[in-house]
């Protein structure tokens, strides 16, 4: 069975178009990434946990703020490499990506050298216009960024 992950895509107004917020993983393995690191907020669910109130809880935890959760538009869900789910919805808000703070994990680092280290599981969030979010962002996730401006040019 594949690993389900849900999110949230913050968006606000930017002149005639929008932006979206983006969030960059933390630790070692993705320190000198950039290109199609980057993700939306979002976490693993567990079988049974409602989708939608995982992507909010997912959001608070990776970013320390509460999400938005009036006008939510369902994006749907998409499958990356390695056969992950992520359902995601998208949001019209707005913060300061200064004052994001995540919670944190620990891992060995450096690898078998017996020393535990905690590190962010976001260790920067940014602003986007769509075309350099879809080059940001993972590669599946891109789609979400589409499904978003497609349902904004419906309303």
């Amino acid at each position: 069975m594949p690993k389900r992950s849900a999110g949230m895509l913050l968006y606000r107004p930017s002149g005639d178009s929008i932006e979206v917020l983006l969030v960059h993983p933390g630790g070692p393995f993705w320190a000198n990434r950039d290109l199609g690191a980057w993700s939306i907020p979002k976490g693993e669910s567990e079988p049974g946990d409602d989708p939608l109130q995982a992507a909010l809880r997912e959001f608070e935890e990776e970013t320390g703020q509460a999400p938005p959760t009036e006008e939510l538009l369902d994006l749907g869900s998409v499958t990356q490499r390695g056969r992950k789910v992520i359902t995601a919805w998208a949001a019209r808000g707005d913060l300061d990506p200064e004052t994001v703070a995540s919670n944190t994990f620990t891992m060995e680092w450096p690898p078998r050298s017996g020393n535990l280290r905690e590190f962010p599981e976001i260790d920067r969030a940014a602003w986007f216009d769509p075309s350099t979010a879809r080059q940001k962002l993972v590669s599946a996730q891109a789609e979400l960024v589409d499904r978003l401006i497609s349902a904004l040019e419906a309303r």
